[in-house]
């Protein structure tokens, strides 16, 4: 993937937000709250989730597409394993 030290820390402090987002809507399940503030957890870390889906595709498209001096072949396999997942996420 080729990040940096610095996008690596970003990146993993993004993960462990929405750990920490997954383990509230544990939480309040167990807890039984409403279906609305269930539901408003459920969205906010839906968000985080595409937040770092973009961020990550973004990473890939300028590091293994869009950078200079790719062969064509490498460029084209990165554009195809992007497109795949991309079918994946959306499913």
């Amino acid at each position: 993937m080729g990040h940096t030290i610095q996008q690596k820390t970003k990146l993993l402090a993004r993960v462990r937000r929405i750990r920490g987002q997954v383990e509230a809507i544990e939480r309040a399940l167990e807890a039984e709250q409403g279906c609305a503030e269930v539901l408003q957890l459920v969205a906010a870390t839906r968000g985080a989730m595409n937040g770092l889906m973009g961020e990550i595709a973004e990473e890939h498209v300028r590091a293994h597409v869009a950078a200079p001096g790719l062969a064509h072949d490498e460029r084209a396999q990165a554009a195809d394993e992007l497109v795949q997942v991309i079918r994946t996420y959306l499913k």
